[in-house]
């Protein structure tokens, strides 16, 4: 295996298809991941609210060696229907496992809270998880920045909606000889977003004329309004894809160390208002190490999330980065 990282694309890394789909006037839309053949998954939840569907699938006891796909998506807990129309277009193509009467498609999905942000009674539905199917077999279109589950993402929202800031969907994805890996990540934060390069505060709590940050961990230790009027509705969800060979043990151990890359990132993270999740997925067959999969995972998770906070744009009167002075 060689010693020098290249930058590669996140659909390099293997068999895998990404469709999205989002309502830019309600704020809110679905990311699809498809691998029709089926992937190895894990999962890790860190925090302590998140919205999600067929979890128990990827804890290594259960008897599901492999999945077809995960959606990532808003509309918190009204989104998880999303799924099912992702299950419809599968089915439809033939694909998911056949119990001997029918093909059931095996489909995870996990959401962020962004019904503060456009509309709050439209989310994602089944008709939208099964375009975004769609677009991911037929014209694949995964972008960084407002587009799927990042439409109505934002960060910074301890004090309000009124000083948070707009994020996105981000994606980085890096070839190490054989190996690849990569992450997509949905930044839906309650805290600050920090390079993790440089350790300086790219994203979160503003200041009330909304020119500078604030510190939003500050915010929690000098004000009881942190404790009163917590504002709940947040999460930051990720993919970490790679083509080395494990099995869902395994992938669960990568997808906890891959939360290294949120720690390093994000602060405060894993709250209890946060729904903090990372899956782990094989789409391939090289051999790596596994703990050094892992280290590589935070570090693609880590700049995923600076991409999701460079790449969004201003919208429904939240600042993005590029608009700071």
């Amino acid at each position: 295996m060689g010693t020098q990282i290249v930058e590669i694309s996140i659909s390099d890394i293997g068999p895998i298809r990404i469709g999205q789909v989002e309502n830019t006037e309600a704020a809110t839309g679905c990311t699809v991941m498809i691998c029709e053949n089926g992937m190895r998954a894990g999962l890790d939840v860190r925090g302590g609210g998140p919205a999600s569907r067929e979890s128990q699938l990827l804890n290594p006891l259960m008897a599901a060696q492999s999945i077809h796909a995960i959606v990532l998506s808003g509309g918190s807990a009204y989104g998880l229907g999303a799924a099912n129309g992702v299950m419809q277009y599968l089915e439809e193509h033939g694909y998911g496992f056949d119990t001997g009467f029918a093909k059931v498609p095996l489909v995870a999905q996990a959401d962020i809270y962004d019904l503060s942000v456009g509309a709050a009674d439209v989310r994602p539905d089944a008709e939208m998880g099964y375009e975004a199917a769609k677009r991911a077999f037929e014209a694949p279109n995964y972008r960084d920045g407002n587009y799927g589950a990042g439409c109505g993402a934002s960060v910074g929202k301890i004090a309000g909606m009124e000083t948070c800031m707009k994020t996105g969907i981000g994606s980085y994805a890096m070839q190490l000889g054989d190996l690849r890996i990569g992450a997509v990540v949905v930044l839906n934060a309650l805290g600050d977003v920090y390079d993790w390069k440089t350790g300086r505060q790219i994203a979160g709590l503003l200041t009330k004329d909304r020119t500078a940050f604030r510190s939003t961990a500050d915010y929690m230790m000098s004000s009881t309004a942190a404790v009163d009027n917590k504002f709940v509705g947040n999460t930051t969800l990720a993919i970490v894809v790679t083509n080395a060979a494990f099995d869902k043990a395994r992938l669960c151990k990568i997808a906890g160390m891959a939360h290294d890359g949120y720690a390093r990132s994000i602060r405060p993270v894993h709250t209890s208002v946060d729904g903090d999740s990372i899956y782990a997925v094989s789409v391939g067959e090289i051999r790596a190490d596994q703990d050094l999969v892992g280290m590589l995972a935070a570090d693609v998770v880590s700049e995923a999330i600076t991409r999701a906070v460079k790449s969004a744009e201003s919208a429904y009167g939240h600042p993005a980065s590029s608009d700071l002075p």
